[in-house]
Formats: C-alpha cells, structure tokens, sequence
C-alpha cells in the first residue's frame, strides 16, 4: 500500500481549519465547486461529472481531526483522506496523508502533485486569501 502524505503550516487556529476540511461547504472553498452533502458523504463532481468521488466522513474529532474513507474512484475507492490538526505558536500544523492507495502508479503521482497544490489552497482560505477551488464547474482554475 502506498500513502500520500503533505504537511503544511497555516496561520489560523484548527477551529478556522476544522470546517474546511469536514464539510462539503469548507470543500468547496478550497478543494471542488460541484460538492454535494447529503448526510455523513459528500460527492465532488470532477471534469463535468465525468468523475464522482463519493466520501464518507469516518471518524472526526471536533478541531482536530477528520477522515475520510472513498467509495468511488477505480484507485480511490477504498482509500483514506486524513486531515490531522495540532495547535502551534503561528496557527496550526496540518498533516495530510490519502492513506491505502494500492500502488505508485502514474496517476498516485498525478495525485500527489494536485494535493501538493490543495494544501496550499487550503491554506490559503484558511488565513482568509482564498484562492478559491482548484476545480471550478468541472474544470481546472489555476
């Protein structure tokens, strides 16, 4: 099993973080315009709903942890999406890790890449300069 894993320091409290990662509403400003919340799951729609991932919030823990399990996906489905908090002196420290891939392959790399990108778009909404989703109506914003 192969993990992707990203750290990244952010300047606001894991309250302020916590919400972006848990909800389909926080999603939506850093991660995926088409979100769709029904219940504990949350479908994003990707390259005109050519791709759905449905996930499934799996275990929180209120300010400083949510995970995430993938339903859907050829490489996704079974997967883990994990955003770990810890307070720090400028904020807060967030570990990252889409844990249970099956293996490296082309698109683990190409995934690895747009998480590197994510943390930072994360980040930014975080501390209030959003950047907005990377993935607008289906589509690449960069």
């Amino acid at each position: 099993m192969a993990d992707i894993r990203h750290s990244i320091q952010i300047a606001a409290k894991p309250g302020t973080i916590y919400p972006l990662v848990a909800t389909a509403s926080g999603f939506r400003q850093w991660w995926a315009e088409d979100t769709i919340e029904s219940g504990s799951a949350v479908e994003l729609g990707f390259f005109n709903k050519t791709t759905i991932y449905r996930l499934r919030l799996r275990e929180h823990r209120l300010h400083l942890q949510a995970e995430w399990v993938c339903e859907t996906g050829d490489e996704w489905n079974g997967t883990r999406i994990m955003f770990v908090l810890e307070e720090s002196k400028a904020g807060a420290l967030l570990r990252f890790t889409h844990a249970g891939w099956r293996s490296e392959s082309e698109y683990f790399t190409s995934c690895n890449t747009t998480w590197g990108e994510l943390m930072y778009r994360l980040k930014a909404a975080s501390e209030g300069k959003s950047r907005g989703p990377l993935f607008l109506a289906g589509e690449l914003s960069y």
